[in-house]
């Protein structure tokens, strides 16, 4: 990641003054007129121009937005997990009255009230103010998190409307322009703007590196964080802080609507290919710096395409795909795995049935099933479930499949294989240590421990069974392992 901004700034530094630019002229376009609303669509050689970075003001554009979606992503990703995703949208509504008001103070002075630098400390000023009330009303009152970012969205939009109302009657100036904050205006980006995104996000990247364990802690368990001496006042103090920093020098790019777009999406879709913090927070970092890429590149080949938006559309575009192929949330990962757990629930389910009706068989007491496996008929397997005639067939003919069972000719019903047999003596056996553990340990009725233990058994693992082995070889004087218990509940065929 470190090196990826290393990267970032090094073209940056590379880029030489607007004035200095020597680039050949891109290809001449035919003329249009202003009323003419047709898209221009670009051709093999623009595309390919776009991708060397040949124009100047795309390469500041597009290594610009990349250094902002590289920022958000890195400090969005603990937003995220310390469940502020929407912080970022409350700090960039409080930028709007510091925008308003820095405009009327140096059109006042005798200036034109649109120096960057003195909007953007306005911006800064009043986002610091905002982000100092979530945490006053987060850490000094009952309210929660919500009702704090609530309230100084709204207050906060709400006074920055009513100052730009006032800058619109300003007889010193217009406030033409001034709107670009709101809805962003990338194409107006400059050298001095793309190397000030450079420097934050190397600042961003450097408190996380630094901060990377208290953060950790600070996002997972924030009182654990307090009991181990950790400032946790401060250490949100310092987060807020890098979220204001990045949403100030957002609003030039995608402006204050959309940024939160940026902190929010990159970590969200991050989350779906991983479990791992640090591989969040990378591939967080990289979907924000190549949605900035990708948004600022198009809207350079197709120019009546906004970039912010664009902008926010790649980030959406990734998001989705990352929300269906995501390798540990995705949606179809997890329906794969549900739909795993299921054939093997519903497997083990058959073979317990099988394992209960034939109980009373002397034949399978002996533990014989190869040369005299009780036949079980299908109907009380029907009645044992309350499985419907079709689903007892697909298990019935997965198990087939498996070699644990055997069909009878005519359909007369089902017996074990070998293997079936041990597979379904360890499953009841499982299952009917658990419901003993209920009874004895967990005071849960007889009558209503088979279903509890019917929700848990398919997740045993080893060392769970042979620690339940344990506790009912203790309680009740009895050497291990634990025979197959008898069922608390008869079976009737």
């Amino acid at each position: 990641m470190m090196r990826l901004v290393v990267v970032i700034l090094g073209m940056l530094a590379a880029v030489p003054p607007a004035a200095a630019a020597v680039d050949a002229p891109a290809p001449s376009r035919t003329r249009q007129s202003i009323t003419d609303s047709t898209v221009w669509w670009p051709g093999p050689r623009e595309v390919w121009d776009v991708i060397r970075l040949r124009d100047y003001n795309t390469r500041i554009v597009v290594l610009g937005t990349a250094g902002l979606g590289l920022a958000a992503g890195m400090i969005g990703t603990f937003m995220l997990l310390r469940k502020r995703a929407l912080a970022g949208d409350a700090l960039s509504h409080a930028t709007l009255p510091g925008i308003a008001a820095a405009f009327m103070i140096m059109a006042t002075a005798g200036g034109t009230g649109k120096w960057l630098p003195g909007l953007l400390l306005g911006a800064t000023v009043t986002g610091l103010m905002g982000m100092g009330a979530i945490l006053f009303i987060r850490h000094f009152t009952k309210l929660k998190e919500d009702t704090a970012l609530g309230i100084v969205l709204s207050v906060f939009f709400g006074v920055g409307i009513a100052l730009m109302g006032l800058v619109s009657k300003m007889g010193t100036g217009s406030a033409a322009g001034l709107e670009s904050f709101i809805y962003g205006k990338t194409a107006s980006m400059v050298a001095a703007d793309a190397r000030l995104i450079g420097l934050t996000t190397l600042a961003v990247a450097a408190v996380c590196a630094l901060l990377f364990k208290e953060f950790t802690l600070l996002c997972f368990d924030q009182e654990y964080t307090r009991s181990q001496g950790w400032p946790v006042t401060l250490l949100d103090f310092a987060l807020m802080g890098m979220v204001t920093a990045v949403t100030v020098i957002g609003l030039q790019a995608v402006g204050l609507i959309l940024v939160i777009a940026l902190l929010i999406i990159p970590p969200a879709a991050a989350r779906f290919w991983t479990e791992h913090l640090l591989k969040m927070l990378v591939i967080s970092a990289v979907v924000g710096a190549l949605s900035g890429m990708v948004g600022a590149a198009t809207s350079a080949l197709v120019p009546r395409m906004p970039a912010g938006a664009v902008i926010v559309a790649v980030a959406s575009i990734i998001f989705v795909v990352s929300l269906f192929f995501g390798t540990r949330r995705g949606v179809l990962v997890r329906w794969n795995d549900r739909r795993t757990l299921n054939r093997r629930v519903g497997m083990q389910h058959l073979l317990r049935a099988m394992y209960e009706l034939g109980e009373g068989d002397q034949r399978a007491k002996d533990g014989d099933p190869a040369g005299g496996s009780p036949t079980i008929p299908f109907r009380p397997l029907l009645r044992h479930r309350s499985w419907s005639g079709r689903l007892l067939r697909s298990l019935v003919r997965r198990a087939e499949r498996q070699d644990l069972v055997v069909m009878l000719p005519g359909r007369a019903g089902v017996r074990f294989t070998e293997d079936g047999w041990e597979d379904a003596r360890r499953i009841v056996r499982n299952h009917r240590l658990w419901e003993l553990y209920l009874i004895t340990h967990a005071d849960v009725a007889p009558s209503h421990v088979d279903r509890d233990a019917d929700a848990i058994e398919h997740v045993l693992g080893a060392e769970m069974v042979r620690k339940l082995e344990g506790i009912l070889a203790a309680r009740e004087a009895a050497p291990a392992p634990v025979p197959v218990p008898r069922s608390p509940h008869p079976v009737t065929r």
